[in-house]
């Protein structure tokens, strides 16, 4: 009998184009099980915390610094968006009605994004705790698509805010309304609650698909970065990867941004569906496909800025978060 050792036949890693699907998988679940290909966690930087407020209040200040820094463009954006202009036409309208105009509907915005960042942060990772704890059979890949869903479809649930900033926004009723409070009284005064949620239909299928998306791609396209141990460093990874999905997913998103801008400028009158919304904004940009992204360079130019300075700020907050907690265990210890 041969003792000695039994040498395998060592075959070459090969991967068909078949098995693509999977390797994209893989990369999902690295995302959405909130790790980088450092096994670190983007927001937690490799420490896991079971706390739910640090994600919550760390969306709500990142988004506030954007909203105030980005809202002049967006303006001029959602007057392409409305009226079909080209930029400089667009530029030139919003530049006529003053600066008195500029920052015109922007509490809405501030109140919408902030409460909206924390529940998509906040919620996400509280879903994936508690479905992972539910279901611990089933695989992340699975369960963490649904937690981001979840926390993008509760995300729907500020459609008031964007609802009036649409308004507040919209030249047509700039004689109308004298500020947010009172755009808000008349809405609900004049036209009921229903009238606060025109246009639900476009922000569930943009807020859940982008959550997901966002979710499970943060992960692969960090692993594209170079390396890093450093906070500059993973703030700079932090920062590209916010650009790339921010700039990518806006895109993506803005035809269902402009349906939603055409039926939420409406106020009063018939509940129409969004096919039909589509239709009519199609019908009236002389059905064509490119008309219906005019505003998208400015779109994702804004995009470029607020998504990355959002996930870097996030990231940041939280190490420091962990790293005062870690700081006040030990103190703890010691003092024990």
């Amino acid at each position: 009998m041969h003792h000695g050792k039994v040498e395998r036949e060592v075959k070459p890693t090969w991967r068909p184009k078949g098995q693509c699907l999977q390797h994209l998988q893989t990369g999902f679940t690295m995302a959405v099980d909130s790790r980088n290909s450092d096994g670190k966690s983007s927001f937690d930087s490799g420490q896991r915390d079971e706390r739910d407020w640090p994600d919550f209040a760390c969306g709500a200040g990142a988004a506030v610094v954007n909203i105030i820094v980005t809202f002049p463009a967006y303006k001029v954006m959602f007057r392409q968006q409305v009226e079909g202009l080209r930029f400089r036409k667009a530029l030139r309208q919003v530049l006529k009605e003053g600066i008195a105009n500029l920052y015109r509907g922007v509490l809405p915005p501030l109140m919408q994004k902030g409460t909206s960042l924390a529940i998509m942060f906040g919620c996400y990772h509280k879903f994936q705790r508690v479905l992972s704890k539910a279901f611990p059979n089933t695989s992340s890949v699975k369960t963490n698509a649904v937690a981001a869903l979840l926390a993008g479809s509760l995300e729907a649930s500020l459609t008031p805010f964007e609802r009036v900033q649409t308004l507040m926004s919209h030249r047509g009723h700039n004689e109308r309304f004298t500020n947010t409070f009172h755009a808000f009284r008349v809405v609900g005064k004049q036209f009921g609650l229903l009238e606060y949620y025109r246009g639900l239909t476009p922000i569930l299928l943009r807020n859940g698909p982008s959550n997901v998306l966002f979710f499970g791609l943060r992960g692969p396209i960090k692993s594209f970065l170079p390396e890093t141990k450093t906070s500059i460093g993973n703030a700079a990874n932090d920062f590209v990867s916010g650009a790339v999905l921010g700039a990518c997913l806006s895109t993506l998103a803005f035809p269902t941004n402009v349906v939603k801008s055409h039926m939420q400028k409406q106020l009063g009158g018939e509940f129409i569906n969004v096919f039909k919304a589509f239709n009519v904004v199609f019908q009236e940009r002389g059905r064509s496909i490119r008309r219906l992204f005019y505003g998208v360079s400015l779109n994702y130019t804004r995009a470029l800025m607020t998504m990355p300075v959002s996930v870097a700020a996030l990231s940041f907050a939280k190490r420091r978060l962990l790293q005062d907690s870690k700081l006040t265990n030990t103190v703890h210890i010691f003092s024990a």
